[in-house]
């Protein structure tokens, strides 16, 4: 399970400030703790200033890349932005996002071409929101189609269902674990991601809801999510569950886990 770090991103306040300020030490401190905490990618998304995004997501990938050594996920639809954060970053970085609505798709194309990277396929198409299952595995095998047809592997793929709060239809949740199923299922050797907190938005107690969502989304075949790894009942419940799937061998990883106090039971 390939786990994206999603604290660095300036919807949230006091990112968004530690950004305008150019506080290098704050931005540093939160990318330190996701990966201590078993972060695989730390996300990085300056998407709230529209007019300064060129400006801001080099200088995040810069300001991350100097006190970690793993690679980022570039979070933006702005491909000028992410062709500049691509062109600073060190190693394979994952970019975030791709989808069908014809103008993101035709700029995005040539810059994630350009240059060796995993690729986040958002089930988004021209027509709007998927609402079905079967809306979001017919996106997202065009999707598939037409990213490999541009010679992007498939197992650079990662695509996302696109998850919606299932507080405004609580169908939304079982439609996201069937398109997981069914596209991990129809293409062998493609990922899926998704933002996990999405699913919660609107609900009181919104923790165990990801919990439990992320536990389910795994058993459907999940292979990555963004989320917040330093939430030790979260981390838990993904080891749990990998290791009740057969995915850790002689339980070594949830042993390990918990000895070093990274995950918290109830």
């Amino acid at each position: 399970m390939l786990i994206v770090g999603e604290k660095i991103n300036t919807s949230m306040k006091k990112i968004a400030q530690a950004v305008e300020e150019g506080d290098s030490a704050f931005i540093a401190g939160v990318a330190q703790q996701q990966v201590a905490a078993g972060a695989d990618f730390v996300d990085v998304n300056a998407g709230t200033f529209v007019e300064k995004e060129v400006d801001y997501l080099p200088w995040l990938v810069e300001t991350v890349q100097s006190t970690i050594d793993i690679p980022l996920c570039l979070d933006s639809p702005n491909s000028e932005a992410l062709a500049k954060a691509l062109q600073c970053h060190k190693g394979e970085p994952m970019v975030n996002s791709i989808s069908l609505e014809e103008e993101r798709f035709h700029s995005l194309l040539p810059v994630i071409t350009s240059h060796a990277c995993k690729v986040v396929a958002l089930c988004m198409a021209q027509t709007g929101m998927p609402t079905t299952a079967d809306d979001r595995v017919s996106v997202a095998s065009e999707l598939i189609e037409r990213l490999t047809s541009a010679g992007i592997a498939l197992e650079a793929i990662y695509v996302d269902p696109l998850v919606q709060p299932v507080a405004v239809d609580v169908g939304m949740g079982s439609a996201i674990l069937q398109a997981i199923s069914r596209i991990m299922k129809r293409f062998p050797g493609v990922n899926t991601i998704c933002g996990l907190s999405n699913v919660s938005y609107g609900l009181p107690a919104r923790r165990l809801v990801n919990r439990n969502f992320l536990t389910l989304a795994i058993a459907h075949g999940l292979s990555a999510a963004i989320l917040d790894p330093t939430d030790k009942r979260l981390m838990g419940n993904l080891l749990a569950a990998q290791m009740l799937l057969g995915q850790d061998e002689y339980c070594s990883n949830f042993i390990e886990a918990y000895q070093s106090g990274s995950i918290e039971d109830d």
